[in-house]
């Protein structure tokens, strides 16, 4: 089977790159409409240049590489013209030297040395969070504030019931706004996840189709380990994913929960995928704090000797019988904390402060 990266041109002059495993259906689709995305309302489009793979991670790796490229670069790669899609990936700043030539940056943007040495492991990219049929505002704010904790960013809503954007997600984002601002809406689920490779459908039922079945945490490692993008796809809040909708995933998702009481809040959901993503990512824990070493023995007995002399004054041992067991609970209560030798101290302060009060 073979996969394709492809450029499209569009009525109005710009570009549009994908990937598919049918050609031939997929530029039929773009040329259809029945593709609602970039190229709904520029069509007509034509078909200007493709490329096929063996796997979908090389055809999906080429289309994200493919879009970050300058329309001269691309327009240079539709031509065929080697020799100006080099020149067009040379940096700018790059001083001219008699080597520049064998210095020029190929076609997959590495140096002819570069392509000799082997190639480091590309960190795979965050996953996408899919949203489906998300029915409050709220909900989809509070996602994003889940989101943007752990690191994520890129937010897909597929037909949210009250339409988007959504006046009440904003001040439940909490100032996760970068996330909203950047939501992309869809008609449909597989639209959304047509880029990704990998696609995890959360659910805790049984819905009639056999598939791999992970917790968040092996989803976590996975992703991180894949080649290619990785989706994680919520369903709506009051009914969870359609079969087909999960049918649609390679992976189910979902975690140990109490059979009696197993619905879980949307962004509780999220946050549940999203902790577990970042325990592998590069992001800033908080500062440790050094705790005080327990104070010594003799600092401890100290401080109980001097508890035990003021309760003897006061008149708290009693009745006589029971004063063996009364200090020994009340040195078992003590000992339980592992008081440090400034807490010791300020403790035994507190008992000297109340056994000769004084005005202020």
């Amino acid at each position: 089977m073979s996969f394709y990266a492809y450029i499209l041109r569009c009525a109005d002059g710009t570009y549009y790159t994908g990937h598919t495993d049918d050609l031939d259906q997929r530029v039929a689709q773009h040329q259809s409409g029945a593709i609602k995305g970039y190229t709904f309302e520029r069509r007509p489009i034509e078909l200007m240049w493709s490329e096929s793979f063996a796997t979908r991670a090389e055809a999906l790796a080429c289309e994200l590489q493919i879009k970050g490229w300058s329309r001269r670069k691309k327009e240079a790669l539709i031509a065929g013209n080697w020799q100006r899609l080099k020149a067009e990936a040379v940096s700018r700043s790059a001083p001219a030297s008699p080597a520049l030539g064998r210095a020029l940056r190929l076609r997959s943007g590495r140096t002819e040395e570069e392509r000799a040495r082997p190639a480091l492991p590309t960190p795979a990219p965050p996953p996408v969070i899919v949203l489906v049929r998300p029915q409050l505002g709220e909900n989809i704010g509070k996602a994003a504030r889940a989101m943007l904790n752990f690191g994520l960013k890129d937010m897909r809503l597929v037909a949210p019931r009250d339409g988007w954007p959504n006046p009440d997600a904003g001040p439940s984002a909490a100032g996760a706004d970068v996330v909203l601002a950047q939501a992309d809406v869809f008609d449909t689920l597989a639209e959304a996840v047509a880029d990704c490779a990998h696609v995890y459908a959360t659910t805790v039922r049984k819905r009639g189709v056999t598939k791999p079945v992970m917790t968040p945490e092996a989803a976590a490692r996975a992703i991180h380990a894949a080649q290619g993008r990785s989706a994680i796809v919520f369903g709506p809040e009051r009914s969870g994913l359609e079969t087909d909708e999960v049918a649609l995933a390679r992976t189910i998702l979902t975690v140990p929960i109490n059979p009696d009481f197993a619905s879980l809040n949307l962004a509780q959901a999220v946050i549940l995928c999203a902790y577990e993503w970042s325990k592998q990512a590069a992001l800033a824990q908080p500062t440790v704090t050094d705790l005080l070493e327990p104070a010594p023995q003799a600092e401890l007995d100290g401080m109980i000797a001097q508890l035990e002399e003021m309760l003897g004054e006061a008149g708290y041992f009693f009745p006589p019988s029971r004063v063996p067991a009364t200090r020994r609970t009340l040195r078992t209560l003590l000992t339980k904390p592992g008081w440090n030798h400034l807490e010791v101290r300020t403790l035994r302060g507190v008992l000297a402060a109340l056994a000769n009060p004084r005005a202020r």
